[in-house]
C-alpha cells in the first residue's frame, strides 16, 4: 500500500477523532521512522513520548520474541505472571515507593489514583479532589474531569462532581479551595498539554504540606514526564517531594498499552480484592518491554539530563534567531517546548516536508519528546530542520 490508499481506507472505515497528518508510518531503525512512500523522518514524536527507545531496539525484540516462545501473551490476573512482578519490584526500587497496580493507560491509572484517594477519604467524608488549570490526565470521564482545560470538556456535560481547579504554580490558590473534605490534589510536575509547563520547587513542597496538614493524598500525574524524560528516573525526584501515589503510562510498555498507579507508604493497603481491577493489567508481553525499559532507564535518564541541556540551548539559539516568532523556550530534559506566536501546525507540516516529525502542546507549543536515545547530532538535524522551516514561514 502507498499513503494515499491507506488514507483513503482510514476515511472510509475511521471516526473523525483526530486531525492526522497525511503519513502512513511502515517501519522504523533507531531516531528514524519510514512511510508507505519509503520517506524517513528523523522522530521528535517518539509516539508522543512512548518510544523511549527508538525503533528497533535489539533487547526488546529478545523479550518478545522470548514472550512469543513461551507461547503466552495473555494470563489474566487470576494468577501472577513473573514479568509483571518483576517489573513492579523494579519501578518500588528506581522510585523508592511500596506497591504497584498495573493497568493499560494513563487515564487509567489516574482514574486508580483518585479511587484510591476516594476510598481513603470515604470514612471521614473526603470526597473533593483538586486539579489545575491547563492540566491533561486523559480521556475517561474521570480523567476529563480532572482535567482542566475546557476543551476537553465541550460538549461531554456534565463533568463529574466534586471536582475543583485551583491556578498551577499559585499555592495561594490552593489554600482557597483545600478544606476536610478534600480527598487529594493531582497535578503534573511538568504539565504536558497544557504547554510544557514545569512546576516550581516551593510548589510541590507546598502542596505535599497541604496534603499532611488535611489528611488528603497528593498524585503526581507523571505520565508523559516521567520514566526517564526530564534526565532522572521519575519527574518528582528533581523536587525532593514524595507523592502518595504516582502515575506512570506511555514510555512503561515500550510502545504496547500499559500503565501504573503507584503508591507509597499506606496508599498502597487502600486497594482490597474487588475494589478495583484491569484484565489487561500487567499484560505478560506490555511487561517483559517495560522490564527492558526499566533496566535501561538510570542509563538513559544520564543520558538525558546531559543532551536535555543540548536540547536546550540549541532552543535557545532558535528563540533568539526568530524573536518574532518564538517567545518562549520552556521544559526539561527530553520534554521541552518553543512557544510560538505563528500556528504550530504550520511550522509542524514544514518540518515534516523536511523529514522531521514533531508535535504540538496546547495551543501555542511546538513539542520536542524524541526518543531517549537522542543523540547530540540528532537534535542538532532537529535543530536545524526547525530554524529553517521557521525561516521560510
Amino acid at each position: 500500500m502507498s499513503n494515499k490508499s491507506t488514507i483513503g481506507l482510514a476515511a472510509e472505515n475511521y471516526m473523525k477523532n483526530y486531525a492526522q497528518f497525511p503519513v502512513s508510518i511502515k517501519s522504523g531503525k533507531g531516531m528514524y521512522v519510514t512511510d508507505e512512500d519509503g520517506k524517513s523522518y528523523l522522530d521528535f514524536v517518539a509516539g508522543i513520548a512512548v518510544n523511549a527507545l527508538g525503533y528497533g531496539d535489539e533487547d526488546e525484540k529478545k523479550a518478545l520474541l522470548s514472550v512469543l516462545d513461551d507461547g503466552v501473551l495473555h494470563i489474566s490476573n487470576l494468577y501472577y505472571n513473573p514479568h509483571a512482578v518483576h517489573a513492579a519490584e523494579m519501578i518500588n526500587r528506581l522510585a523508592g515507593s511500596d506497591k504497584v497496580f498495573f493497568c493499560n493507560s494513563g487515564a487509567e491509572a489516574n482514574e486508580a489514583a483518585l479511587k484510591i484517594a476516594r476510598k481513603h477519604g470515604s470514612a471521614s467524608g473526603k470526597s473533593t479532589i483538586i486539579s489545575f488549570g491547563h492540566s491533561f490526565h486523559g480521556r475517561t470521564y474521570g480523567a476529563i474531569t480532572v482535567t482542566g482545560q475546557e476543551k476537553y470538556h465541550k460538549g461531554f456535560a456534565p463533568m463529574l462532581p466534586g471536582v475543583v481547579y485551583a491556578e498551577f504554580n499559585n499555592l495561594d490558590s490552593v489554600k482557597a479551595l483545600i478544606d476536610d473534605h478534600t480527598a487529594a490534589i493531582i497535578v503534573e510536575p511538568l504539565q504536558g498539554e497544557g504547554g510544557i509547563i514545569p512546576a516550581e520547587k516551593d510548589f510541590l513542597s507546598g502542596l505535599r504540606e497541604l496534603c499532611d496538614q488535611y489528611g488528603a493524598y497528593l498524585i503526581f500525574d507523571e505520565v508523559q514526564c516521567g520514566l526517564g524524560r526530564t534526565g532522572k528516573p521519575f519527574c518528582f525526584q528533581h523536587y525532593g517531594v514524595k507523592p502518595d501515589l504516582l502515575t506512570l503510562a506511555k514510555a512503561l510498555g515500550g510502545g504496547l498499552p500499559m500503565g501504573a498507579c503507584v503508591a507509597f507508604g499506606a496508599a498502597g493497603d487502600v486497594f482490597q480484592p474487588g475494589d478495583h481491577a484491569a484484565t489487561f493489567g500487567g499484560n505478560i508481553a506490555a511487561s517483559a518491554l517495560a522490564e527492558v525499559l526499566l533496566g535501561k532507564l538510570p542509563a538513559l535518564a544520564d543520558s538525558v539530563a546531559e543532551n536535555g541541556k543540548y536540547l536546550s540551548a540549541k532552543l535557545e539559539e532558535i528563540r533568539e534567531r526568530h524573536p518574532d516568532k518564538v517567545t518562549a523556550v520552556r521544559g526539561m530534559g527530553f520534554m521541552q517546548g518553543l512557544d510560538l506566536s505563528v500556528p504550530p501546525r504550520d511550522v509542524i507540516s514544514k518540518c515534516m516536508e523536511k523529514g522531521l516529525l514533531v508535535c504540538s502542546a496546547g495551543y501555542t507549543v511546538l513539542r520536542f519528546v524524541p526518543p531517549l536515545i537522542a543523540s547530540k547530532a540528532d537534535i542538532d538535524k532537529a535543530a536545524a530542520i526547525v530554524d529553517e522551516s521557521l525561516s521560510e514561514l
